[in-house]
């Protein structure tokens, strides 16, 4: 379960809309940048990128890194638990 430290980087790489690269509990990365949080149809808790001019919901229980793909001064890589 994602600390509340840890989802505070989520809510951060949101309000400015930072570039990120989420590394996937299969490996899978995605990129893209973050807008919002949200829950998906099953009621998971989600963060919302946009990828490819296409929005698309992210469980955070499937996230074990976020990493900013653009300088900031809140965070370079978050491991999630």
């Amino acid at each position: 379960m994602m600390s509340c430290e840890q989802h505070d980087y989520i809510e951060i790489a949101c309000l400015y809309r930072y570039p990120i690269i989420l590394t996937l509990t299969s490996g899978q990365e995605l990129s893209g940048i973050a807008i919002d949080t949200a829950r998906n149809e099953d009621k998971a808790e989600c963060i919302k990128i946009l990828a490819d001019n296409t929005a698309r919901l992210v469980p955070l229980a499937h996230i074990v890194r976020m990493k900013a793909a653009s300088d900031n001064p809140h965070f370079d890589t978050v491991t999630f638990d």
